[in-house]
């Protein structure tokens, strides 16, 4: 089983052989498809430029032309009829060649050696100091026929030498950085995958799939990974079913305690303040139940919405006149501008929002305080602001609010007694409709709430 690190180094360095290698072959190709014959027509060129110079100028003493023509930076070598042979300055390897080749120059034939030379490495084709690597050309000189073979010096060539080098350092260096990024992609797919499955996990999306047959480091992590998140979905759905039960099952003493209280209220009257608070309490335990019940039920990813076309105007009017007595009680001034639109979404889910949105409202301004509540639509969408200048809410608390059972310092608290459920309940809903909700709080100033909702739900 290879490790994570072991990986990388036989990648890295198998990549860079392989572009080694690549990188070799293509320059010999380069050599053998272009600097070959390149090389055999300038050689040519010279060749022939030599013989035409020596033919037009028969004075020249032939020996002595030729052995200066070899200090400038070539390999002479002349035969006669006879296939004598004579060398000029430095002398060829390899000297051997077949007598058909020589006397075909000598009468009248280029060899074109260079071009002709065999396909073997580049390096060997190009450094190859032989005499079949020259070009043979005939050469009449008072009268003889001559072959003249020409090579030009390798240190002429140091300039091509330089350009083929650079070309081979130029096809490594791209060929290895592709396949770097290409293999380096591929091994760290899988753990962008793991950040993904992760960021799932936090948003409570157990349902997640990874690649577990690697036998490396990272198929043991994703096995792990989900082993744990099955676990998790596990432990999840167990809470949300233990939730429902106990809130299901409250709901039921809590009746049968309140219609007990009622009878007693009427049967054996007692203290009407010590009724109101038992009363008070067992209303705020059945809200406290009903919220743990509407927020697991939120937690259902496959929760249908009962999206229908209603009035959003209506709807929060109708909400006002519930909590008009809890209003008059407080002597607050509450206005409102909610001019006629409708939408098509989950009207019980929306009136949730409202609900807590303006209790909270109420709730957290002082008495003689001012709510006002405004309705805006747009093209797509409707935006409902409520604003209080009620204690306000510190910038600390604004970052957990709708973390679930979070509660406020105790400057805030000191008025409210739940458990930390509604503005939970309220961004659930919203997601739910691709909805936003964005605070603006100052202590001591109050409290503006922006919600924007889709006018129809997707």
């Amino acid at each position: 089983m290879r490790s994570l690190y072991a990986k990388f180094v036989i990648t890295t360095v198998v990549i860079m052989v392989f572009s080694s290698i690549v990188a070799f072959f293509l320059s010999n190709l380069y050599y053998q498809q272009s600097l070959k014959p390149q090389n055999d027509e300038k050689t040519t060129l010279l060749a022939v430029e030599l013989a035409n110079y020596i033919e037009t100028h028969p004075e020249l003493e032939l020996h002595e032309y030729l052995q200066h023509s070899a200090l400038l930076g070539y390999h002479i070598m002349v035969f006669n009829r006879e296939l004598q042979s004579t060398t000029f300055q430095d002398p060829f390897r390899d000297t051997s060649i077949e007598d058909a080749t020589i006397q075909k120059v000598l009468d009248g034939t280029i060899y074109h050696g260079i071009l002709q030379f065999p396909h073997q490495t580049f390096v060997t084709g190009f450094f190859a100091n032989e005499l079949k690597n020259s070009i043979g050309v005939p050469l009449q000189y008072q009268g003889e026929t001559y072959a003249l073979f020409v090579r030009t010096n390798i240190k002429l060539l140091f300039n091509e030498m330089h350009f083929l080098f650079a070309t081979i350092l130029l096809l490594m260096i791209i060929l290895s950085i592709l396949l770097v990024l290409l293999c380096t992609k591929l091994i760290v797919k899988p753990i962008t995958k793991l950040t993904e499955a992760t960021t799932s996990i936090a948003k409570g999306q157990y349902d997640i799939k990874l690649d577990i047959r690697r036998l490396d480091e990272l198929g043991r992590l994703s096995q792990s990974f989900m082993q744990m998140s099955k676990q998790l979905s596990q432990v999840d759905e167990k809470r949300k079913e233990f939730i429902a039960n106990i809130s299901h099952d409250f709901q039921s003493p809590l009746s049968n305690i309140k219609g007990y209280v009622t009878l007693i209220e009427k049967e054996h009257p007692i203290n009407q303040k010590y009724i109101n608070t038992i009363h008070h309490e067992i209303t705020r335990l059945s809200t406290m139940t009903n919220q743990l019940l509407q927020l697991t039920t939120l937690d259902q990813q496959d929760l249908p919405l009962k999206a229908k076309l209603f009035s959003v105007s209506k709807q929060i009017k109708q909400l006002l006149q519930h909590y008009e007595w809890q209003i008059q009680q407080k002597n607050l001034m509450l206005s409102y501008s909610l001019p006629e639109v409708q939408i098509y979404a989950d009207a019980g889910l929306l009136y949730a929002v409202w609900d807590n949105l303006l209790s909270n409202a109420i709730k957290y301004t002082n008495e003689f305080g001012s709510i006002d509540i405004e309705l805006i639509e747009q093209p797509d969408t409707v935006t409902i602001t409520f604003e209080d200048n009620g204690i306000g809410i510190s910038e600390h608390d604004q970052q957990q609010i709708f973390d679930r059972f979070y509660r406020a310092d105790s400057s805030r608290t000191r008025t409210i007694e739940g458990i930390g459920l509604g503005l939970s309940i309220v961004k659930s809903v919203l997601t739910l409709h691709n909805g936003t909700i964005h605070f603006t709080s100052k202590p001591g100033v109050g409290t503006t709430v922006t919600v924007t909702v889709p006018k129809t739900i997707k």
